[in-house]
């Protein structure tokens, strides 16, 4: 399935000289989601995994489901002031200033074997970041899954040290 046809690309959002991957069509598709979800599924599966980490908000859509067919528990990870408990954090750099990404002190238990899930990965900061929070909570990162990878900002580079999987990779803008 050429899942590039399912998404639709927005010129110029957010801003001038950038092409929005939205994900909305794909998702909305049923078949191409299904596809997409099993097919991230497949490359982590028999891989030894306690939890399935995602960020607020498509990485909640992705790394939910692929938890549940991983027979595994979700981790979300939320912007400040989201979650109720008591909460650890990692921050990270943005064009523009800096922002920073909270979970729950209990979320992750020392050892815990973790993989990553977002819809997207750009130049690699926000991937990083929860990198870092779930190790300094005590838990190895099995690796990063990702539907889209924009290879063309190098996200590997920031990211050397984990095994990536993307499904969809976008060679230029």
């Amino acid at each position: 399935m050429d899942l590039k046809q399912k998404i639709r690309n927005i010129p110029d959002f957010p801003k001038k000289g950038v092409v929005f991957r939205d994900i909305t069509t794909l998702l909305g598709d049923a078949e191409a989601f299904k596809y997409s979800v099993d097919r991230m599924v497949e490359y982590w599966r028999g891989k030894k995994i306690d939890a399935v980490l995602g960020a607020e908000a498509r990485g909640f859509i992705f790394g939910a489901v692929i938890a549940y067919k991983l027979d595994v528990g979700f981790i979300p990870v939320r912007k400040p002031g989201k979650l109720p408990y008591k909460t650890c954090q990692a921050s990270y750099d943005l064009e523009y200033g800096k922002n920073i990404l909270q979970m729950h002190i209990d979320a992750i238990k020392k050892g815990d074997k973790i993989l990553i899930v977002d819809d997207l990965v750009a130049t690699g900061g926000t991937a990083k970041a929860k990198a870092e929070l779930v190790e300094k909570m005590g838990g190895e990162v099995v690796g990063l899954c990702f539907l889209i990878e924009l290879e063309f900002l190098n996200p590997r580079k920031i990211l050397k040290d984990y095994d990536i999987f993307s499904l969809i990779k976008y060679e230029s803008e």
